[in-house]
C-alpha cells in the first residue's frame, strides 16, 4: 500500500510539474498545447526524470538513516575484547623484543666502533716517528745510579723501563753508551743488562754497550753514529748534538727549557712512550 500510495503521488507530481511547465511556456512561445513539438516534449520529459532521480536518492538516504545498528551480543563483544586484548599483548610484546634487540644491535655496534688501545710496540715506533738507529745513555735512563762514582760500586737495571728498553730494540737498532772511570764498571753494567734479560738473539748484543772515559767521548759516538734519535740527561750535550741529531730526547726530573725545536723532553724514558 505504501508503495502505490508513493507512485501516485509521484505521477501527480510529474502531472502538475507539466502543467506548470505548459503554462510558462506558452507566456513565452505563442503555441498551444496540442501545437507543441517533440523538442519541447523531450524536455518536459527530461525535467520528469530528473525529478525521480532525485526523489530516488533522496528515498535511499532516508532508508539509510532510519536503519538500526545491530546489538552485538555479549559473547561477540567478549570475543572482541579478548581479540583486542590479544593484539595489545602481541604488540607489546614485539615491541619489548624489537627495543631489546636494537639494544643488543646497539650494544654490538658500540663495542664493535671503540677505540683499539695501541700496543706498546705501536706507540714506540709512533714516538720515535719509525726512526731506525737510537742511541741512549745508561746513567739515570737505564740504570738506577746516576753518577760514574757509583758504578764503581754497583750496577742496577731500572724494572720500570725494561719493557720499553725491548721493545725499542725489537724495531730499533739501539746503541746504550755511558761515561765509566775503570773496568769493574764496564763489567757490573753489562752483568746488569745481561740478568735483566736486556741482551736478545734479534735485539741488542754487547757489541753495542760502548764506555768512554769522558762526557765529550759520548757526543764523539753519537755523530759517528748518526742516529736518528739520541736519548741523553746532560743538557751539555744535549745542546751540542742539536745541530746534528734528527730528534733528542733530554730525560731529566725538572723540566728544562727545549734546547731546540727538535728535543723533547720527559722525566722518564717509559713516560714519554705513555707506559707510567
Amino acid at each position: 500500500m505504501a508503495e502505490s500510495s508513493s507512485k501516485d503521488d509521484l505521477l501527480q507530481l510529474i502531472k502538475r510539474l507539466g502543467a506548470y511547465l505548459t503554462v510558462k511556456m506558452s507566456d513565452f512561445f505563442p503555441i498551444s498545447t496540442q501545437n507543441l513539438d517533440s523538442r519541447s516534449v523531450g524536455a518536459i520529459a527530461g525535467v520528469a526524470v530528473a525529478i525521480i532521480f532525485t526523489w530516488k536518492l533522496l528515498g535511499s538516504s532516508n532508508g539509510h538513516q532510519r536503519r538500526q545498528p545491530k546489538r552485538q551480543t555479549p559473547a561477540a563483544s567478549s570475543s572482541t575484547s579478548n581479540v583486542g586484548l590479544n593484539s595489545s599483548e602481541q604488540l607489546i610484546s614485539s615491541g619489548v623484543c624489537s627495543s631489546s634487540g636494537d639494544l643488543r644491535a646497539h650494544n654490538v655496534v658500540d663495542e664493535f666502533f671503540q677505540p683499539v688501545k695501541p700496543t706498546l710496540g705501536q706507540i714506540v715506533r709512533q714516538k720515535l716517528s719509525d726512526g731506525r738507529k737510537v742511541t741512549c745513555r745508561l746513567l739515570g735512563i737505564i740504570l738506577e745510579e746516576n753518577s760514574p762514582e757509583d758504578l764503581q760500586k754497583q750496577a742496577t737495571v731500572r724494572s720500570s723501563v725494561l719493557e720499553v728498553l725491548l721493545e725499542i730494540t725489537k724495531y730499533c737498532d739501539l746503541y746504550l753508551m755511558e761515561t765509566v772511570l775503570d773496568d769493574e764498571s764496564e763489567k757490573r753494567v753489562l752483568l746488569a743488562l745481561e740478568d735483566a734479560g736486556v741482551f736478545t738473539s734479534d735485539g741488542l748484543v754487547k757489541d753495542k754497550v760502548l764506555f768512554c772515559s769522558m762526557e765529550n767521548g759520548r757526543a764523539s759516538f753519537v755523530r759517528q753514529l748518526e742516529p736518528d734519535w739520541h736519548i741523553d740527561s746532560n743538557p751539555d750535550i744535549i745542546f751540542q748534538l742539536a745541530r746534528f741529531i734528527k730528534y733528542q730526547l733530554h730525560v731529566a726530573p725538572i723540566k728544562h727549557e727545549r734546547a731546540a725545536s727538535n728535543v723533547y723532553c720527559s722525566p722518564s724514558l717509559e713516560q714519554f712512550f705513555g707506559n707510567i
